[in-house]
């Protein structure tokens, strides 16, 4: 192998490498500032006598209508499709019914379930589409979000190795293996690969991916706080002691069969125990908000806001169950759906000298009075040390009064085209779902999925066809489209692509190569096929995993014909390895989740560099173990 020399554009692109990867490690400015800083520096050093080839300053923007980038704003697109439709709320139902409200039982569903969609759709639309999945469950939870999707993000990565259409690598594996037989003599022309011909390898990393989280997650998992976005955010409990002085918990209450409460009013109940009950579950059949004059039949459960102590004292004396955590209740009060709110009666209000119980107030606005706030008075039914407790129902409404409510924020959304109230709270999940539109947002999708398994549609065009559709068959705005999109994440990727390529267009991929390979000659073949999969790693972090696998397969090929190793294995080590990217957030995946958990780099070099080595073990035993 003739060498190649080391020149002065090598030497800069060396530089800018190390440079990222200091910006990215110390973390002085945003990654994705970070990235764009480094992309500028590119296209201005380009220009620079003997630095030309760095970049074509007429791609230098290239990446942000890269088949990569394009790809990922289609799949948010479809995603939050699919998500203003009530499915994934519906997803992430079924999995806390499955996996309760536990880690240990969450993250094996969720992980277990993302690494076998991406064995069949790119790795990143099936993060994608989880990750509206894991916010729910994590709002309903209360698990920090950071907890759970670097599990699932890993596991998408890695279920990518499961068949031959998971990952772009193993894609385009066949296609250069038969341009590498070109080259090879008759009797050692390598066999194409079967779909499922790297199974075992995929599904012992997706299981390795999933105990490396049970078992090492308590320490390895970062436990970012969520931001406190909205009143929507915080728990009822916190928002009503920290505002009024009212200690409250929710709690979900079984009435048994021919319990002593039967045929007793909710306002009964309420009034005589100082608490609200918030909802009602019967016969198959839960209302939120039901009317004070609903009478209790049983068995059937309540969704009861009151003090903990104070309840497990009534359902002591009433023979009634308190369970531990919300159930039939959990989808309908997790933060992301209902909360606390406030609104205030305006002046010349149709609802000035009327009562809660005349304006049959749950029953027309579709929500619970908790709290009426009157000058400096505080009136609720629960008892407070300053305040005895309230029938809150008989108090006339007065101009002015600040109503402290349990809502839906659908309901609440509605609120604020009724004139009799003015909504104070205002930043909440203004979100309407379209559960009508689940038909045409599961038929684009389902297009989207065929012309990716079925046609030879570029990948960005046939994601957007089911993008378009979401949007043409009004499932999503516009509006709403551009607001799905992660900007930071787009940004990332796209000014990162012109250093992959400058790493490429100036040889320096190729000299690093040719160095290991020098670093690598007398040693046995398993050795040679372990510094080929170190070597794959490493060039993902820095480049495409495209180009990585285009650069390294054939001098993988070259090396196992030189050394009598088997020349398709080698290059099935490079298709494998160059998913082995956790390190940093250069993996589209990765940059994906970064940004909804609150990830930095540090967490990804914390818990990536115990991945990456597990993936190396794993992915070597298994090779060697089958071929």
């Amino acid at each position: 192998m003739e060498p190649i020399a080391l020149t002065t554009e090598m030497i800069v692109v060396l530089a800018l490498l190390g440079f990222t990867i200091f910006l990215f490690v110390s973390e002085i400015v945003r990654v994705d500032l970070a990235a764009v800083l480094v992309m500028v520096l590119i296209g201005a050093l380009s220009y620079l006598p003997g630095l030309g080839r760095l970049a074509d300053t007429g791609q230098l923007f290239a990446g942000f209508s890269s088949n990569a980038v394009i790809s990922i704003i289609a799949v948010m697109i479809i995603g939050a499709g699919l998500d203003k439709t009530g499915l994934m709320s519906r997803l992430a139902a079924v999995i806390l019914r499955l996996g309760g409200t536990t880690e240990a039982r969450i993250i094996p569903i969720i992980s277990g379930t993302v690494g076998v969609i991406s064995s069949f759709m790119q790795n990143v639309g099936a993060a994608a589409l989880f990750i509206p999945v894991v916010s729910r469950i994590s709002a309903r939870t209360g698990l920090p979000l950071s907890r759970l999707l670097m599990p699932m993000g890993f596991c998408a990565i890695l279920g990518g190795t499961i068949t031959m259409v998971g990952s772009s690598p193993l894609i385009l594996l066949n296609d250069l293996i038969e341009t590498s037989n070109a080259d090879l003599p008759t009797g050692q022309k390598m066999e194409a690969f079967a779909l499922f011909a790297p199974l075992p390898i995929g599904v012992a990393l997706v299981l390795t991916g999933i105990l490396y989280f049970l078992l090492l997650g308590r320490w390895v998992l970062p436990a970012i706080p969520q931001r406190d976005d909205a009143a929507s955010g915080q728990s009822m409990a916190e928002y009503l002691k920290r505002t009024y002085g009212l200690k409250a918990d929710l709690v979900e209450v079984i009435v048994p069969e021919g319990n002593i409460l039967v045929g007793q009013t909710l306002e009964d109940i309420m009034d005589a125990h100082h608490l609200y009950i918030v909802g009602t579950y019967y016969a198959g059949q839960k209302v939120i908000a039901p009317r004070i004059t609903t009478e209790i039949l049983t068995p059937c459960r309540l969704a009861v806001l009151g003090r903990r102590k104070v309840i497990r004292e009534i359902c002591e004396i009433y023979g009634l169950e308190v369970r531990p955590a919300l159930e039939h209740f959990a989808e309908d009060f997790a933060p992301t759906k209902a909360g606390v709110a406030e609104i205030v009666v305006t002046p010349g209000s149709s609802v000035i000298g009327q009562t809660a119980k005349e304006l049959r107030f749950r029953q027309s606005l579709g929500m619970s009075l908790l709290a009426i706030h009157r000058g400096e008075e505080t009136m609720s039914n629960v008892e407070t040390p300053e305040h005895p407790a309230t029938r809150l129902g008989l108090v006339s409404l007065q101009a002015g009064d600040t109503l402290v409510v349990q809502t839906p924020w659908e309901m609440l959304t509605r609120l604020k085209r009724n004139r009799n109230f003015v909504v104070v709270t205002s930043d909440f999940p203004e979100e309407e779902l379209r559960p009508h539109k689940v038909g045409w947002a599961l038929g684009f999708f389902a297009v989207a999925l065929a012309l990716i398994l079925f046609s030879d549609l570029r990948l960005s065009l046939a994601l957007m066809v089911g993008a378009v559709g979401m949007i043409l068959s009004r499932v999503l705005s516009m509006d709403e489209a551009y607001h799905a999109v992660s900007w930071k994440t787009v940004f990332l990727l796209a000014s990162l692509i012109p250093l992959g390529v400058a790493v490429q267009q100036t040889g320096t991929a190729a000299w690093i190569a040719q160095q290991v390979i020098i670093l690598l000659d007398g040693w046995p073949i398993w050795a040679l096929q372990a510094g080929i999969a170190v070597l794959a790693t490493i060039f993902t972090l820095v480049m495409s995993n495209v180009g990585a696998t285009v650069l390294l397969v054939p001098l993988a090929v070259s090396i196992a014909m030189a050394a009598g190793g088997n020349p398709a294995i080698f290059a099935l080590t490079v298709a494998i390895s160059t998913s082995n990217s956790f390190l940093i957030p250069t993996h589209q995946v990765n940059a994906l989740i970064m940004g909804p958990a609150g990830y930095r780099v540090k967490d990804f070099l914390k818990t990536g560099g115990i991945m990456t080595v597990l993936f190396l073990i794993v992915s070597q035993l298994v090779m060697n173990a089958l071929y």
